[in-house]
């Protein structure tokens, strides 16, 4: 009886322990606050859900009007495992008194970078807890300069939304956006975040009048820094994305041949090709207007459209490594991620910027991460777009989907 009852009593204290132990590794579902700081100490704010769906556990990284569903969460005593769905990074995380603390890594190739990571539960704002009554409003479109010198000056333009203290916005460079950014304006001060899994993005500036932004500060990733000013100009704008990237002067035609995901030869000769209208996106899994891009193709609903009709579509991945396996696990959580219905070959090349002309050599210059290539019916390039304005710039993006799709339906309506 005695043994028996010393049974029950492990049995039933082996069960309390356990539960504890679970307690204690389950987050606080709701709003949380989270920082990351970089090399100068600077902190960069966002916010994220966690949520318990299904039985499990998984956060949502708040950016704007975007909620980047983040499904990977899995722990380990009071260890925290936070896997991004793209872009090769994680979260290593532990759970105490509620806060996690840890770092965020970023898979390089052949290195890791690491940021420290601190965050609190039950905490919606993302700045400032009691911001001051706002001086001015910025919302409209700023002509920014980013940079002083003339090699290192760069020209964007800003696009802000504010309600009160709330901020929103983005800006736009010939490469692509900064996507979604949310912030606040307090008195005379504007800020600005965005996380994304790949780029932790601070600007912080200050507002000297409702035309006048000065003293900007950019803070980027683990150390890069840029100052940047802007002036209020509605119509401010970039240059044409048609404009910036050509052939070299001769050329009608590109050509390559490059495996794919599953080591598989494919050449942009290959007869699924032949008398087809066919959109090559040069692209990387480390490039978030990239994603933009390829999400624009497969659920904006373009893809399902247009191949129905002769387009075919081809994905030329440049990598952060020339390690062919390497590059295939990325690609590969890549493509499960979209569902890539089209070829999505390894170039065996680097973002560097002269690998993308050595591999395509009738390039006469690359600019950025994303270019779209259009070639149409009969093999010659009529088009090449660069960068890539996500759903983040608004307007700007319905004008690229409805200016697109123009391209793609005149290009199918002439003769092979």
């Amino acid at each position: 009886m005695l043994l028996k009852s010393r049974l029950i009593l492990s049995i039933l204290l082996t069960f309390s322990i356990l539960s504890t132990a679970s307690a204690q590794v389950k987050l606080k579902t709701g709003i949380w606050r989270g920082i990351l700081k970089n090399e100068s100490k600077h902190e960069l704010p966002f916010n994220f859900e966690v949520s318990n769906v299904a039985g499990h556990q998984q956060i949502a990284i708040i950016n704007g009007a975007e909620h980047y569903k983040v499904p990977d969460v899995t722990t380990k005593g009071d260890s925290v495992f936070v896997k991004m769905p793209l872009f090769d990074s994680e979260f290593r995380l532990k759970l105490v008194d509620a806060n996690l603390s840890g770092n965020w890594i970023r898979h390089l190739g052949d290195h890791d970078s690491a940021l420290p990571f601190s965050a609190a539960p039950n905490t919606s704002w993302r700045f400032l807890k009691d911001p001051q009554k706002p001086a001015f409003n910025v919302t409209g479109r700023w002509a920014a300069v980013f940079g002083e010198g003339t090699d290192g000056r760069d020209e964007l333009v800003g696009e802000f939304k504010q309600t009160g203290n709330k901020l929103t916005g983005t800006f736009l460079s010939t490469t692509g956006d900064y996507r979604y950014l949310e912030g606040s304006v307090s008195g005379d001060r504007l800020y600005l975040s965005c996380f994304d899994g790949c780029h932790a993005f601070l600007f912080t500036a200050k507002i000297t009048s409702d035309k006048v932004i000065t003293d900007g500060e950019n803070y980027s990733g683990y150390s890069a820094f840029t100052k940047w000013t802007a002036i209020k100009n509605a119509n401010a704008k970039l240059p044409d994305a048609y404009s910036l990237t050509a052939l070299k002067p001769g050329f009608k035609k590109i050509a390559f041949t490059f495996p794919d995901i599953n080591g598989h030869k494919v050449s942009l000769s290959d007869a699924r090709f032949k008398n087809k209208v066919v959109i090559v996106q040069i692209l990387g899994s480390w490039c978030p207007n990239c994603m933009d891009e390829t999400n624009f193709i497969i659920n904006s609903g373009y893809y399902k459209k247009y191949h129905a009709k002769g387009v075919e579509v081809i994905g030329l991945a440049y990598e952060r490594t020339a390690d062919f396996k390497k590059s295939q696990k990325t690609l590969a959580q890549l493509n499960d991620h979209f569902k890539i219905p089209y070829p999505l070959l390894i170039t065996g090349f680097t973002p560097s910027k002269g690998d993308p002309m050595k591999s395509l050599p009738a390039l006469a210059d690359f600019k950025g991460f994303p270019t779209t290539i259009i070639i149409d019916k009969k093999g010659n390039v009529r088009k090449i777009h660069t960068g890539f304005n996500g759903p983040g710039t608004g307007e700007h993006y319905t004008e690229f989907v409805v200016e697109f799709d123009k391209l793609t339906e005149d290009l199918l309506a002439e003769k092979g």
